[in-house]
């Protein structure tokens, strides 16, 4: 008995659910697309937004910037990541490529590495979205 009295009491809740969804959608409509679609005005605003890293990236091309690029870029040359690497970025800036050679420390097995690598190198100007806390150390990405 009190299966069924369950069963029944189920049965009506769904039947009056159902009912509440079909009720007045043209109210609901109205108010929806005018407060939530933005004016065609805003998204032309919208796209013509500047993304400082990514001009600095694409400036940079293929190379590793020795003065932006993170850790994680340096993974695609044997030998240099991650510890090479991490003493890379702490000696930044670089004003030319070949400034990498002078870091102090460097073993020679550490410099010829650097040399057969140096045209897989660029130097640019410091970007202050991609050199900002220790990102460029461990931004938080893992494989």
């Amino acid at each position: 008995m009190i299966k069924q009295f369950g069963r029944l009491l189920a049965f009506f809740g769904l039947i009056f659910g159902c009912l509440g969804w079909m009720g007045h959608q043209a109210a609901i409509a109205a108010p929806f697309n005018a407060a939530i679609l933005p004016s065609s005005s805003v998204l032309a605003v919208e796209e013509s937004r500047i993304n400082r890293a990514d001009n600095k990236l694409s400036e940079i091309g293929y190379k590793v910037d020795l003065n932006n690029s993170a850790v994680r870029n340096f993974r695609q040359f044997k030998g240099l990541y991650p510890n090479l690497a991490a003493k890379i970025i702490k000696n930044a800036p670089y004003a030319k490529v070949e400034d990498v050679l002078e870091i102090p420390g460097l073993t020679e097995a550490q410099k010829d590495l650097l040399k057969a690598n140096l045209n897989n190198f660029t130097v640019t100007n410091k970007e202050s979205t991609l050199n900002e806390g220790d990102n460029r150390l461990n931004n938080g990405l893992y494989d």
